[in-house]
């Protein structure tokens, strides 16, 4: 029978709601249920409360057990705008997890269900004590009922949804491939089932009470209809047991899993607003956080390694923040599963990382939080061995965290950018490889030339300054190179970068870069021999004191120039300079050389003329693309050349997969799994290109080795070569070969060509 002819078969007696009371007094039974029902009601919700409340005021304690973070809460003030657009963009509206559409969607619904429930929650504390209750304001409005019915039906299919993508990618069959891999997958079986027993409650006691006659809304909520329907052969004295006892249930099972939330992963529920109100977005993904000590900047001059904190060698010497991460992981494996080392066989994953280190936390949460060192005496073994690991170390060690775990880390950004919950893992890796780098001075031993190189020579390669003429030589122009404050004539700094004036393949890009300035007019200057390594290598790896010293020395130079604009070529070069140099008081408005390009040719100032007919696909370097967001700039110098059939790999833009390069990773030894420019290459092959280009040195010199050796192999053509979206340009701004040329072999076959790759 249709619950609409039901409903209308219905006794009146049986039909009434709160708008048609029945006249008669409660029978002596129903008055014994509901006292019955406000009992236990009161008395389980205090239970609840108690045990949640304490266990939220321990996690509370061991987090500020943590250092001080008054940056946080000091960002927040001076930008309170910034707060309320991350709870409304990644909170309520739910960003970051849509992206993924299935998974993203199905949690949208159970969250946003969740939301509007609480209605319900509100309506079962009042029906405790009146079963003519009704919510101030709200009353009994039909499309309230409607509401509630249609997001708990919506909670159910996003539970239906989650348990689907579980079993589909089950680790115990996927293995590594999983992004569920190394979660607590048992507990969040549980949770689906509790979410389940909330709406299955729910809608069992909001049924029986339509055969009661206390159901609020007479229309409209039609899941709590059909189930009513059901129900009605049981007549109106089982359906009023049914209502009190489902009433109770209801009660008892959002309380419990309420308790349940802060013993579990599920804490995110309510740590997560808190966690993305304090983080660093939108920078999270451009300047690494300077060195602090109990809440202080770190003053390299006055520092002292016995008091001061130099990163993180213990779990307390994390901020709250910190603390706050990890308790706030939801162990949905997102950045697992886009992190470049994982995909590769390296032991890093982002989010065992931050497991690893709340487990830790967690087990030494009693030393931390004992009061005295008598009290630390009196605790178990356990605890002691516990809080006595170190945080890295090897097996031998019996380290927190491995150190191929920590070193493994390119600091693409994949993991930060994935993360719903805005967790900050390349902050956490690089604080603990200061602390690796300053005071243990264990680090990778290829990685030692480099950083003696920095210190002594101001480069990676250790080369002489003069050197970083060289690439000017033969141009056909004058490059202005600055002695002195720069002239008003001047538009731009040049930044060449160590790369684009000492690495062969990168030299080409910076010819090319000058030569296209030069054509559309641009006043350019170069620091020359006065140009140093903006640090960001030495950065990147831990060391916090070359970086500072090599980047005090840059905001020096650059400062008695007066310099004001600057356009570099190499994306670390502008990341660091763009984002990290004013934390030393170094301001200036520094662009990217696919940006300038591409207003360039935007202006008409450049005009691309000569076809390049080649299919082309480009490669986003990470500090361009997902550090700084430029994705645009140089796929738009891209569709301007005449004749480039421009194809995507399947992981791009925000996406992209990195190179292998960044995180100093550089001037690392890759023994561990595949290689992560090997793995690029694989993907860029896919599109069948007969051109690789890309916007950094870094990723020319990785992809390029990676191309080398797959001609060797024979599994790419051997004309394929990676070239820089600036040689692209050069190629086709020049006049058209003579016509006894091919179109392929125009500009790239002449080694006095900047435009080579």
């Amino acid at each position: 029978m249709a619950v609409r002819g039901w409903r209308r078969t219905l006794a009146p007696a049986q039909r009434r709601t709160r708008f048609h009371p029945a006249p008669a007094e409660p029978a002596p039974r129903e008055e014994i249920l509901v006292a019955l029902r406000i009992v236990v009601g009161l008395v389980i919700t205090v239970v609840a409360f108690a045990i949640a409340g304490r266990r939220l005021r321990w996690l509370q304690r061991l987090a500020m057990a943590g250092q001080p973070a008054p940056e946080r809460a000091r960002a927040l003030r001076e930008h309170p705008g910034r707060g309320a657009e991350t709870q409304l963009t990644e909170v309520l509206g739910q960003r970051k997890l849509l992206r993924w559409s299935v998974p993203g969607a199905a949690h949208a619904l159970t969250f946003w269900g969740f939301i509007v429930l609480l209605l319900t929650i509100i309506e079962a504390y009042g029906d405790l004590f009146s079963k003519t209750f009704a919510i101030p304001g709200i009353g009994h409005w039909a499309w309230v009922g409607f509401g509630e019915d249609l997001f708990a039906v919506a909670v159910l299919a996003g539970i239906a949804t989650f348990a689907v993508i579980r079993l589909r990618s089950d680790p115990k069959r996927e293995g590594r491939r999983s992004r569920f891999a190394g979660s607590h997958t048992g507990a969040a079986w549980l949770v689906l089932l509790m979410i389940f027993l909330v709406i299955a409650t729910l809608l069992l006691y909001r049924g029986a009470q339509i055969n009661t006659g206390d159901f609020p809304y007479p229309r409209g909520a039609f899941a709590s209809q059909i189930v009513g329907h059901w129900l009605h052969p049981l007549g109106r004295g089982v359906n009023s047991v049914i209502e009190t006892a489902g009433l109770l249930a209801q009660l008892a099972v959002v309380l419990g899993f309420g308790v349940f939330v802060t013993y579990s992963k599920h804490l995110h529920i309510a740590l997560a607003p808190l966690n993305v109100l304090f983080s660093r977005r939108p920078d999270g993904l451009r300047a690494l956080q300077p060195m602090r000590s109990g809440g202080k900047l770190l003053d390299f001059e006055e520092a002292d390694p016995d008091t001061d904190i130099f990163g993180r060698g213990k779990i307390e010497d994390f901020t709250w923040k910190g603390m706050l991460d990890m308790a706030t992981c939801t162990e949905c494996g997102r950045c697992q599963s886009q992190c470049p080392a994982w995909a590769t066989g390296k032991p890093l994953s982002p989010k065992m990382l931050i497991l690893d280190l709340r487990d830790h936390a967690l087990a030494k949460a009693p030393y931390l939080l004992a009061d005295s060192a008598e009290l630390r005496d009196q605790l178990p073994e356990s605890v002691k061995k516990e809080a006595e690991r170190p945080l890295v170390g090897d097996s031998a060690s019996h380290g927190v965290i491995d150190p191929d775990v920590l070193w493994s880390c390119t600091n693409c950004g994949a993991c930060v950018q994935e993360c719903p919950v805005d967790i900050e893992h390349i902050d956490h890796i690089t604080d603990m490889r200061r602390h690796q780098v300053l005071i243990e001075s264990a680090f990778p031993p290829e990685a030692a030339s480099m950083l003696k190189n920095l210190e002594n020579k101001g480069n990676p390669w250790g080369m002489g300054e003069m050197q970083r003429l060289e690439w000017t030589s033969g141009l056909g122009f004058d490059v202005p190179v600055v002695d002195g404050p720069i002239g008003d004539d001047v538009e731009y700094l040049f930044w060449v970068g160590c790369a684009g004036a000492l690495e062969d393949r990168a030299r080409k890009t910076t010819r090319a870069i000058a030569e296209l300035l030069h054509t559309a007019g641009v006043s350019f200057a170069i620091l020359g021999p006065a140009e140093t390594c903006t640090g960001d290598p030495a950065r990147r790896m831990g060391n916090e004191f070359v970086f500072s010293m090599l980047a005090q020395q840059n905001i020096e130079t650059l400062n008695e120039a007066g310099v004001r604009k600057i356009v570099a070529s190499c994306p670390h070069c502008f990341n660091a300079i763009a984002n990290e140099y004013p934390q030393l008081g170094g301001n200036y408005e520094v662009m990217h050389h696919t940006q300038l390009l591409a207003r360039l040719v935007a202006d008409g100032r450049l005009t691309p003329v000569t076809p390049v007919e080649e299919k082309i696909t480009y490669h986003d370097p990470c500090f361009l693309g997902r550090h700084n967001k430029v994705f645009t700039a140089p796929r738009e110098i891209m569709e301007q050349v005449p004749g480039v059939r421009a194809q995507e790999m399947h992981r791009c833009k925000e996406r992209g997969f990195c190179c292998g390069a960044g995180g100093a990773r550089m001037w690392m030894e890759e023994r561990i799994g595949k290689r992560i420019n090997t793995e690029r290459i694989d993907e860029a092959l896919g599109t069948d290109p007969d051109t690789i280009s890309t916007g950094c040195p870094y990723c020319m010199v990785m992809l390029g080795d990676a191309i080398s050796a797959k001609k060797s192999s024979g599994e790419a053509k051997e004309s394929l070569e990676v070239v820089d979206v600036a040689q692209l340009l050069v190629r086709s701004v020049r006049p058209g070969p003579a016509p006894a040329a091919s179109a392929g072999a125009a500009g790239r076959d002449d080694p006095a060509d900047p435009g080579a790759g």
